[in-house]
This record gives structure tokens, C-alpha cells and sequence, in this order.
């Protein structure tokens, strides 16, 4: 079964009681680039094809969704999406753990894992009672899990915490579909062509739960953002959010990229017939050394005081005093309250109940001279001083 843009696009309008209206038509270029590399390179098992006819009927059906919201409800089109916090770095520098602990301070607004896979209301939105997204996004992660309970060692996955924002990237078709499954001819695409348009569609999709946000009740002021993926396209992110201040997290390259290349060999695992470890590892090493390259040189071309840096080793072991350089960054207070929810959070999320996440770098094709080499400039002004 081959995955078809139009076949998915009828899809879609079926199961949106007809509705034909997807939007910002520049969506359509790179799904049919992801489209073409899943059925020709991909690998895809029996089990991944389904899973993907699935989800890229998801999508586009939210698409459909949300812009018939917007026409039911204008005033969405007011909502404002100010000065973000946005939380980059290296997959497995602290970014999930720092994205939460944040998310306990009721003045931010978090993405939440229900909310990035199901942004788009099932019920008329400020019904009472659980939003029945929750329940479908617990059965989605409880089957990931159950078909491979390595992931959760990984990456601590729960509906109801906070999330990335890449999953509302991919309404736009431009975001980490690369780690699903082995598409190289996607990846480069994606390197060569402008994403404005996929971080203006996300700025909408902001507006658009945020409006949903407020109809619930909650007050944050300002998003508290995070996904990697943006160490990829920072110039685009501060483009399009002017106001965004950055948080980038730090970590020594010899510990991450094994361990992001294990990640996502278990994530080809659940999609591919025959994933192979050793392109997992070296594919990845290759996009992050690229990415994290391109974040250093926007870097050198903007204000310093555009971004604050964290390292991982000071989340793990002070997290509040993380917390209260950050505050001290945005200037803004650290009250009692604050950080008697973060300190409850930490004592119910410690590290030490999770399974232990197990990698080596010969299995990946890795080796401690490549790694080296590839992150030699980031090592050198954000690693090595720190063991100095």
C-alpha cells in the first residue's frame, strides 16, 4: 500500500464530515517529498505503513479541523503569541526534564503530549468534565511503549506532561520525520529549503490552542517551548518570534549522540521491516553536528542576550537554582509557591525510577574520534571549559 497525497487528502475530508479547506496550501510540497521518500526509501513494515496511512490522515484532518474553527471563531486570529521561552539543544540534555519542571509555574503555557497530537477540539471547547483527547493520546503512548518498551528509558512519555512542539511541525510536513524512519532523500530536502512557512503555520496552531487554553480556564502569560529540532532551524524560529528568548541546553556530544542514536534505532524498530543501527547512528551524528553548526553561526549574528545557557550536569544536580538563573534572565520572581510545585514535581520524577537506558557506541557505528571531530568547534566553547 502506497501512501498517496490525494488518497490521504480524501481521507482526511471523509473523516472530517466532508470539510475541504487544509489552509496554507505550502504544505503540500513537502508531504509529497515525505511521501515519495517513505514509499521509496523507508523500509516501512506492514505495521509502519498502517501506522503512518494513520497518522498522516490525522493530520491532515487536524488541519481541516483547525481552519474551520478559525471560521466559527475569528477571535482567535486576536490571540497573541508574545515573547516565548523556547528551550533548544542536543536530544538528551535536559530539555524534557527543564520543559517541565517550568511548566509547574502556572504562569507559562505548556504543550501538553494531548495537545500536540490531538490539537484540534472533539467536543465544543470549555465542555466540563476530561477532554476525551486525553484518553485517545494515553492509548497511543501506552501502545508505543508496549511495542517497544525501550522508548520509555529514552524518553519519559506520558499524555498528560508537557511535550514538543515538533508534532504540530508536522501538520506542516516539515519536522522530524527523519526519526521515524530511514528517508534520507527527506532529511536533505529539508536542509535545502526555506521552513518559514512551517513556523508560521506553528504560531497559528499557537493561537489556536492558547484560545483553548483560556476557554478552560488557565492564565499562563507567556509559551514555554522545547524541541530540539529548532537547533535546526533557529534563524527561521527568532524570524518568525521576534520576541523569543532562548534557553539552549549543553552536554558533551560523546554522551548524547549514542545515546540519541539509540533512541532513534528504537524508533525505526516499531516502523521499518530491517532498520539498520549502524545508519541510525551515523545519519544522526551527521544531522545534529549540521544542526548544532547551524545554531552556533546564528548565534555569532544575534544580540547575546538573545539566549541563556544551561548545562545538563547543573539540571540534574540543582535544578531550582537552574530555575532561578532563568527567572533572573527573564527577570521575572521566584515565588515560594513556584518552587514548592517544582520541588513536587522533582520529588515524584526522579531519574532513579526510570529504566536504565542502555547504549554503546560501536553499535551505532560510532566512534570517540568521529564524534570528536564532527562537534569539535561546540565542544570546544560550550564542553570543555567546563572540565577545565
Amino acid at each position: 500500500m502506497d501512501l498517496k497525497l490525494d488518497a490521504l487528502l480524501n481521507e482526511a475530508s471523509r473523516r472530517a464530515d466532508g470539510l475541504s479547506d487544509f489552509g496554507d496550501e505550502r504544505f503540500r510540497a513537502p508531504a509529497q517529498v515525505l511521501l515519495d521518500a517513505m514509499n521509496r526509501e523507508g523500509g516501512l513494515s506492514a505495521a509502519g505503513r498502517q501506522i503512518w496511512h494513520s497518522r498522516l490522515v490525522e493530520l491532515l484532518r487536524n488541519r481541516l479541523l483547525m481552519e474551520q474553527f478559525f471560521k466559527l471563531h475569528p477571535e482567535i486570529e486576536d490571540e497573541e503569541i508574545g515573547g516565548p521561552i523556547v528551550i533548544v539543544g542536543l536530544p538528551r540534555t535536559g530539555t524534557t526534564l527543564l520543559q517541565r519542571i517550568l511548566g509547574c509555574d502556572p504562569r507559562f503555557h505548556s504543550m501538553f503530549y494531548w495537545e500536540t497530537r490531538f490539537p484540534a477540539p472533539l467536543t465544543e471547547p470549555g465542555t466540563p468534565g476530561p477532554d476525551p483527547r486525553i484518553a485517545l493520546a494515553e492509548a497511543e503512548t501506552q501502545a508505543m511503549i508496549a511495542a517497544n518498551p525501550a522508548l520509555l528509558s529514552i524518553h519519559p512519555l506520558d499524555a498528560r506532561e508537557a511535550d514538543e512542539e515538533g508534532m504540530l511541525l508536522e501538520h506542516s510536513f516539515q519536522s522530524f520525520f527523519d526519526c521515524y524512519a530511514d528517508i534520507p532523500s527527506y532529511t536533505q530536502w529539508m536542509w535545502s529549503h526555506d521552513q518559514q512557512a512551517a513556523y508560521e503555520h506553528l504560531q497559528r496552531m499557537l493561537r489556536f490552542i492558547q484560545w483553548q487554553k483560556r476557554l478552560r480556564g488557565e492564565v499562563g502569560r507567556d509559551w514555554v517551548l522545547k524541541t530540539p529540532h529548532h537547533l535546526r532551524q533557529l534563524d527561521v524560529l527568532l524570524k518568525v518570534f521576534p520576541k523569543a528568548r532562548v534557553i539552549q541546553t549543553h552536554r558533551d556530544p560523546l554522551q548524547t549522540i549514542p545515546s540519541i542514536a539509540s533512541f532513534i534505532y528504537n524508533l525505526w524498530k516499531i516502523h521499518m521491516s530491517q532498520p539498520d543501527p549502524l545508519r541510525a547512528g551515523r545519519q544522526w551524528s551527521a544531522i545534529w553536528a549540521r544542526g548544532i553548526e547551524h545554531s552556533m553561526a546564528v548565534r555569532n549574528e544575534m544580540p547575546a542576550e538573545r539566549f541563556f545557557d544551561v548545562w545538563f550536569s547543573d539540571t540534574l544536580d540543582k535544578p531550582l537554582e537552574v530555575v532561578r538563573s532563568i527567572y533572573d534572565y527573564l527577570n521575572i520572581s521566584f515565588p515560594a509557591d513556584t518552587r514548592e510545585r517544582m520541588q513536587t514535581y522533582l520529588d515524584a520524577h526522579s531519574r532513579e525510577k526510570r529504566p536504565v537506558h542502555e547504549y554503546g557506541l560501536g553499535h551505532y557505528g560510532l566512534s570517540e574520534e568521529q564524534i570528536k571531530a564532527d562537534f569539535a568547534s561546540y565542544r570546544e566553547r560550550y564542553v570543555l571549559h567546563r572540565s577545565r
